[in-house]
């Protein structure tokens, strides 16, 4: 039987603890799988909408989303009770709650943050700062006194709370890719009259005063484990009760497991708050600006700045936060990086992965420890994403002393995040991945940190200098490489990484070298064709997307120190005509070495130079040999053989299907315009010649 919606208001109306925490309990229990959308409303709103279309034959407004084709929100009840709901709430967390009452509330708000549509009491000034405080953010702005008498006085009669069911607030598309990842958001924003005095409109029957709970009733010392549950608009639809609800798809709610029975109220509180702070702020622009504006940025760094020296057991859901702020305002990265927000970020990695240092700028490595815990790891991936948020336009900078010393150390700590073990294969790769795209953005000056580790045994060298660290990196993109999915997101991280590490330090470029392209042995096989490194990545230097194709190509080039007889040797001229076009090397001139390149030689194997003289320069391998196909034909036959050929190629050049081009001499490829209209010219002459001729015969018979 359905939870009973506007009783619960009542008892909350009424500051009945005992039935509200009840009823909360029997509600949370129902829709904690759900994402509330109506879908059999949705579907009948979509065939309105289709029938209209099909009588009017034309549409003023085309919805780019499903969400589009739920803006007629006055018949949906349960939105609006979930709205009342929200802002009962609200209002009935400032008062003294006992504490199983108030986790049930948290719990209940939670859930309904889940939901776009029902945000508008949850994403005024007063709820954010409720909700912040309660999660243990305590350097915000102080409600005013006035702002304080609203909240606890009111109509009593007031019953319509969001009554008049507002417009949806917004719709948002998010794309974050941890890979080298960026937040791409789209807004289709309507109209909304976010209801922020329905918050403090709600009175108490009984008269009741509704006091701020104190911050010190807070103990966040010993923090749980579950994941926030940011939902998008993409989860499967299932079927429940009388309403058709979405529910939560395995592997995206609650990951880092339910422990909320755990710890104490104040534990359970400051988890509850915060996971539904992050849905609201997630799923509302207006709740980032007013996020922005309560300064909950500057609060969330306080934060941290205490848990460096009195830390709490997680600070999960803080940095969860600061991630999601980070990644949708712009400006907030821009802040966060002038607040010594790297410093601040480095040194919280330090403390959740208990760095020990050594000598200069090398981190202590004990890889007979034991290997990290899902607590440890997941805090780390939070970090090391809010970090690439902020650095990722530091590429290439020039820097002083203070910033070079700062960078260094991260890098530092970021070679510790590549080789510690961690629990789990995928979770270790999850870390190492997220470390590979800090790694990018840092300045490429400060990556020799990476080779500055002393040797120790078992230790993979070149040139006497530790190679682990690289290694790792190979082992990393080998399997991503296998993986063969989201190549884009996933791969050019490292692959772009790799490259820039090869291109500044020898000793780098020569063991990556040796691994991806040892001497040539076997050419009967294509380069492309094979299990190798090589293979894989040349490969990939003929993939579909342009990305993909120019950071293999560019990574294969360098560890050929850019010289075009060494790529095409161990590349082939077809696959390596791509980036040869691009860089105006097609001539093979311009192939000398740069000047950081050493002059270290390419020796052929033996079994090369056998063949050497087989091989076909553009397959890259011995091809077997063909008939002559022009074997017993005449001069005469040739010449006409030739000249249909230049036709055909003439007509598909007539007819815009393919554009003949030539090499110049500054080895860039242009048209072939001029060459074929004179060519077509001649060709047009002799046929007009031969006519002639033959009809001076025909006469003459």
């Amino acid at each position: 039987m359905p939870v009973d919606v506007e009783r619960i208001i009542q008892y909350i109306k009424q500051g009945d603890q005992d039935n509200v925490q009840i009823h909360l309990d029997d509600y949370n229990t129902e829709n904690s799988q759900c994402f509330f959308v109506n879908v059999e409303e949705r579907e009948r709103r979509k065939q309105r909408e289709l029938e209209e279309f099909r009588r009017n034959k034309v549409r003023e407004f085309v919805p780019d989303s499903d969400s589009d084709f739920d803006c007629d929100e006055n018949d949906d009840a349960d939105l609006a009770l979930r709205r009342r709901l929200a802002a009962a709430l609200i209002w009935f967390i400032r008062m003294q709650l006992q504490p199983c009452v108030l986790r049930e509330c948290l719990r209940t708000l939670r859930i309904i943050s889940r939901d776009r549509k029902a945000l508008d009491p949850l994403i005024t000034e007063s709820a954010i700062l409720t909700l912040a405080r309660l999660g243990g953010i305590s350097t915000l702005p102080v409600c005013s006194e006035e702002e304080e008498t609203e909240a606890q006085s009111g109509s009593p009669d007031n019953d319509i709370i969001l009554g008049a069911h507002a417009p949806s607030e917004t719709e948002a598309d998010l794309d974050i890719t941890g890979s080298n990842t960026q937040c791409q958001i789209t807004y289709s924003e309507t109209d909304s009259q976010a209801a922020s005095a329905c918050v403090d409109s709600l009175v108490s029957e009984r008269g009741l005063q509704c006091p701020w709970i104190p911050i010190s009733h807070l103990n966040t010392t010993n923090w749980d484990s579950v994941t926030v549950e940011i939902q998008t608009k993409h989860h499967e639809e299932n079927p429940k009760n009388d309403v058709a609800h979405r529910v939560l798809t395995t592997g995206k709610r609650d990951a880092r497991g339910e422990k909320d029975e755990e710890g104490d109220d104040g534990e359970v509180w400051s988890k509850e708050a915060l996971k539904a702070l992050c849905n609201v702020i997630y799923n509302s622009p207006k709740a980032q600006e007013r996020a922005r504006s309560l300064r909950l940025l500057q609060g969330l760094s306080e934060r941290l700045k205490e848990g460096l020296i009195c830390p709490p057991s997680c600070q999960f859901y803080e940095l969860r936060l600061l991630f999601l702020l980070t990644a949708l305002r712009p400006e907030l990265r821009v802040q966060l990086r002038q607040e010594r927000g790297v410093s601040l970020l480095t040194a919280a990695l330090e403390r959740c992965l208990e760095v020990r240092w050594g000598e200069g700028y090398e981190v202590l490595t004990d890889l007979t420890a034991p290997p990290v815990n899902k607590e440890v790891s997941q805090r780390a991936l939070e970090i090391l994403k809010t970090l690439f948020n902020i650095t990722y336009t530091l590429h290439r900078q020039e820097l002083d002393e203070e910033a070079s010393a700062l960078y260094r150390q991260l890098a530092a700590v970021l070679h510790h995040c590549l080789v510690v073990p961690c629990e789990g294969e995928d979770r270790q790769e999850e870390l190492q991945g997220h470390t590979v795209n800090v790694l990018s953005t840092l300045p490429l000056q400060c990556l020799d940190v990476l080779l500055a580790v002393r040797l120790s045994e078992g230790s993979n060298e070149s040139s006497g200098v530790n190679m682990d660290c690289v290694h790792t990196l190979l082992l990393f993109m080998e399997k991503r490489l296998d993986r063969n999915h989201m190549l884009k997101e996933k791969l050019t991280p490292v692959l772009n990484l790799l490259t820039e590490s090869s291109r500044s330090h020898r000793e780098t470029r020569h063991y990556l070298r040796h691994q991806i392209l040892p001497p040539l042995r076997d050419v009967e096989l294509r380069p492309e064709q094979g299990n190798t490194l090589r293979s894989k990545l040349v490969r990939l230097m003929t993939n579909v997307d342009t990305d993909i194709k120019h950071c293999a190509a560019e990574l294969l080039f360098v560890l050929c120190k850019e010289n075009v007889s060494r790529f095409v040797k161990y590349t082939g001229y077809g696959n390596a005509a791509g980036l040869l076009a691009a860089r105006g090397l097609l001539n093979g001139r311009g192939s000398s070495p740069q000047p950081q390149y050493s002059s270290d030689s390419d020796s052929d194997t033996e079994e090369y130079r056998q063949v050497k003289d087989r091989i076909n320069p553009v397959t890259g391998r011995v091809e077997e040999e063909q008939p002559d196909p022009m074997e017993g034909m005449t001069e005469e036959e040739k010449e006409e053989e030739a000249l249909r050929l230049i036709n055909m190629f003439n007509k598909l050049s007539r007819d815009n299907i393919i554009q003949p081009v030539r090499v110049t001499t500054d080895g860039k490829l242009a048209p072939l315009c001029d060459q074929m209209r004179h060519s077509t010219v001649e060709v047009e002459e002799e046929e007009e010649e031969e006519e002639e001729e033959g009809e001076d015969s025909e006469a003459d018979q």
